[in-house]
């Protein structure tokens, strides 16, 4: 009668003093870092891209340009933390036992704490333009063959080798951050998204073109001579400005068919190969300049307490001690003036992020427009 329920408590003893438990048992063991905790009692311990970071003071304060706060990666503090073991919030009226309040987390585009040597201000013929090169609509006759996303990803790289002043934003990402926020690609061209991709990424310009071709035309051999191919291709391309909503450019390139004559086999593949790298050439050289000539601004991407986020960093060409003028969120647009205040740059944060502080004027608000000033002194 009692048989059963005591085989039933042994087994369950036996699974309790095991070494490890089956992944389906419904009591787990404690995280791996359970070690670690004991040491982090006290300390604000943030998860930014799921890494773990511990927000301490930082030593070097007290020195021009540099942020108060750091965000250290839980091993790196761990094994440096005499360093850091003056590092407390200062909280007015503290008591032994009594937690300070934690401040909201960082941005959740955050994905690792940077903070760099204060260096020479940087000037706006450094600073990168971001741009998204949407897609080339791709009208070829054939449905088995499409070169419109070869393309584009061979556009933008030609785009790049010839000027250091554009930084392309991955299309993917701009499309799975719409989607969640339930639009289409339909939408691109709206005010409404394209304020949104100015203001999440700082993305100054959307590039959406359509492309045409190639069409081969083919001579046949004959007894005394090869077979002859040619082919031409026509792209246009429009470059819409985020800030404004309106079309900046409209360009449209062909190449010239004699430039793409191929010979033997193959002929009419390396035709199509010949046109498509000589209509990218002469395109990447037009868009190139007219990308490098936008005007260049980032904007307030959150407040927390005096610190100040901005939607660009050091990807962007922006440096530690820079100053940055601040102007209302729709002066550029009505082509005001507007300015309020002016931040210095103390410190990186994610892919192309960083964060200031208030050093003239009124607080800016979010999404306020910011544009690097003249020098630090002015």
């Amino acid at each position: 009668m009692f048989r059963y329920p005591i085989f039933i408590l042994l087994f369950i003893l036996s699974l309790s003093l095991s070494c490890s438990l089956p992944s389906w048992f419904p009591i787990k063991t404690g995280p791996p870092h359970k070690a670690k905790t004991k040491e982090l009692v006290n300390k604000e311990v943030v998860v930014i891209d799921k890494e773990e970071y511990v927000k301490v003071v930082n030593p070097d304060r007290s020195e021009a340009g540099q942020s108060p706060y750091l965000y250290i990666p839980v091993n790196e503090y761990l094994s440096k933390k005499e360093r850091f073991a003056t590092s407390t919030f200062p909280s007015a009226g503290a008591k032994e036992g009594v937690s300070t309040p934690v401040p909201p987390a960082l941005p959740d585009s955050t994905e690792k704490e940077v903070f760099a040597v204060s260096s020479p201000s940087s000037s706006p013929q450094e600073l990168k333009r971001k741009v998204v090169l949407a897609y080339l609509d791709d009208q070829t006759t054939r449905a088995d063959e499409t070169y419109g996303d070869w393309m584009a990803e061979k556009l933008t790289r030609e785009v790049s080798r010839r000027s250091s002043r554009i930084l392309f934003i991955d299309y993917q990402l701009i499309k799975e951050f719409l989607e969640k926020g339930g639009y289409v690609s339909s939408d691109l061209k709206t005010p409404k998204v394209l304020s949104l991709l100015n203001q999440a990424f700082g993305i100054h310009a959307l590039m959406m073109g359509h492309l045409s071709g190639p069409y081969v035309f083919t001579t046949k051999a004959t007894t005394d001579r090869e077979e002859m191919a040619r082919a031409i291709l026509k792209i246009e391309m429009s470059i819409v400005d985020t800030l404004s909503g309106k079309t900046l450019k409209t360009l449209s390139t062909t190449n010239p068919i004699t430039a793409s004559r191929e010979k033997g086999t193959f002929s009419e593949e390396k035709a199509k190969v010949k046109a498509i790298e000589v209509a990218m050439s002469d395109l990447s050289k037009v868009l190139s300049r007219e990308l490098d000539n936008l005007d260049w601004f980032c904007r307030v991407a959150k407040m927390e307490g005096e610190e100040i986020y901005i939607n660009a960093g050091k990807l962007t060409g922006l440096k530690i001690g820079d100053v940055m003028e601040v102007f209302r969120s729709d002066s550029l647009k009505e082509g005001r003036d507007g300015q309020k205040s002016k931040i210095q740059i103390s410190g990186f944060f994610g892919i192309d992020a960083s964060m200031g502080r208030l050093i003239d004027g009124k607080k800016p608000d979010v999404n306020d427009i910011l544009k690097l000033a003249k020098s630090k002194d002015t």
